[in-house]
């Protein structure tokens, strides 16, 4: 792929060791809570850091547990905005005062955010739009994700580059949201490097993964809607109604009071744990007889990835979009259908009776790694070496 955005020549030069370590990357996010966009933000700084780059975290609100994981060679710098709605005066001024080569802006609000903070600054820094999910298909019942569409069509084209993180991601904002093609590539999120190997190993920190009991199954995401932690609970208890098992899911989110009633009304207490954010997912994943995503949409779901790294026998449902992708059509996983407690139930027992090659799952997640991706995110903004 050619670079999209030209840079000049004292920015570029390498060959001699030089300028470009001046060179500054600005990457834009409301905050580190935790999901996959946040894990995928700390991958990529960290990758931009070691190669000899200037590199920027701009937050809208300096919180949230994926900060301490950042790179201590970044600069952390916090808008304190409040909201994203109210940060574009914010995000322009830091703009017109660091003058960074390129913005680099991760979900779709936070998005509109960043291309109108660069008109606002009159800025000259090359502006890449990542999108994370499938925006037609997001139904979360808030107001601001229903205005998405609208705002996605009308801003979008204003971007430098608009990275799709899957291809069923890139044919939406493609077909359904009328961004021009020439605009939209496609980069996976940087998920796989060696701390998140070294980190399968570290001890698990909860007595399921090594008191020789019933297999552990694992979720892992925010406790919202589009995770449908209600479907996976529902499939757990048709599959405890024939064979032994526990289910951990690891998160937090509006939807806590609700998993947990459910839980309790469905007597699967013992059973099922609710343990919040863990630092170290990687652990578990290592451990776990299968992990479980339940989600209704996704864009590329970075957990998916993560347990076929550690080795993880996997069970997805085919939701718009990512997990076709990620499991080539279903060779290297389960996929069921979205919403369909019975189907997923039936292929969590398949993961139990015959689980996959260990090896094939992590060849597969290495075509995430995180150098392929910073090596395709330096190309897009014209800061490739050499």
């Amino acid at each position: 792929m050619s670079a999209l955005f030209e840079a000049t020549a004292e920015e570029t030069d390498v060959s001699r060791g030089g300028p470009l370590s001046r060179a500054r990357v600005a990457c834009f996010i409301p905050d580190m809570t935790d999901g996959g966009a946040q894990r995928a933000v700390v991958k990529l700084i960290g990758g931009i850091a070691a190669r000899g780059l200037a590199v920027d975290l701009v937050l809208v609100n300096s919180e949230g547990p994926h900060l301490g994981a950042v790179d201590a060679r970044a600069r952390v710098v916090d808008l304190a905005a409040g909201r994203v709605a109210r940060v574009i005066p914010k995000l322009a001024r830091y703009l017109s005062r660091e003058r960074p080569h390129a913005l680099v802006s991760f979900l779709s609000h936070a998005n509109v955010a960043a291309l109108a903070s660069r008109a606002l600054a009159r800025s000259g820094a090359r502006v890449a739009v990542v999108e994370q999910n499938t925006v037609s298909a997001v139904r979360s019942g808030l107001r601001r994700d229903g205005l998405l569409p609208a705002l996605v069509r009308r801003t979008y084209p204003r971007a430098d580059a608009v990275v799709a993180v899957s291809e069923g991601v890139a044919r939406d904002l493609v077909s359904r949201l009328g961004v021009p093609p020439g605009k939209v590539h496609v980069i996976p999120n940087p998920v796989v490097d060696e701390a998140l190997l070294r980190a399968a190993t570290a001890p698990a920190g909860h007595p399921w993964f090594g008191d020789d009991g019933a297999p552990v199954f694992l979720a892992v995401g925010r406790l919202t809607a589009q995770k449908d932690f209600p479907t996976l609970l529902r499939a757990f208890r048709m599959l405890r109604q024939s064979r032994a098992a526990r289910l951990m899911i690891l998160g937090e989110g509006e939807a806590r009071a609700e998993l947990e009633a459910m839980t309790d009304e469905m007597s699967l207490t013992d059973d099922v744990a609710l343990p919040g954010f863990v630092e170290n997912p990687y652990a578990r994943m290592s451990r776990a007889a299968a992990f479980v995503l339940s989600s209704r949409w996704e864009g590329l779901p970075t957990v998916l990835i993560e347990a076929l790294a550690c080795g993880c026998p996997v069970v997805a449902t085919d939701c718009p979009s990512g997990p076709r992708e990620i499991l080539e059509g279903g060779a290297y996983g389960a996929l069921v259908p979205v919403g369909d407690a019975a189907a997923m139930r039936d292929a969590m027992a398949r993961a139990l009776d015959a689980p996959p090659r260990a090896a094939a799952l992590r060849g597969r997640a290495a075509l995430y790694s995180v150098g392929r991706a910073v090596d395709q995110y330096l190309e897009l903004i014209g800061l490739a070496r050499a």
